[in-house]
């Protein structure tokens, strides 16, 4: 299906450096892949639905309701160190 030269041409357009043995070896794989999508196609699938997933997706939505918020002093007590109501880091930037 795939020979080493589509390899190669692929290869370059999308600037690629391939040796021979490395087109040779992706040419044979590419082929395999090709020949199992075939076999794929192959199946019959009359009167299947399509589907998305196996399994049923069930949203689950929960109720959206305004939680009190932390304090400032709550949420900066575990800080390692503080400056006021801000947390001190080291510098990224030197």
């Amino acid at each position: 299906m795939i020979d080493k030269d589509k390899v190669l041409h692929i290869a370059k357009l999308a600037r690629l450096h391939l040796n021979e043995q490395e087109a040779s070896q992706y040419a044979k794989q590419l082929s395999d892949v090709l020949g199992y999508i075939d076999k794929l196609n192959q199946a019959d699938t009359q009167g299947v639905e399509p589907m998305v997933t196996a399994s049923p997706i069930e949203t689950v939505y929960r109720a959206d309701e305004p939680k009190m918020d932390l304090g400032v002093e709550e949420k900066i007590k575990n800080a390692p160190e503080t400056s006021g109501h801000l947390i001190k880091v080291p510098p990224v930037v030197s």
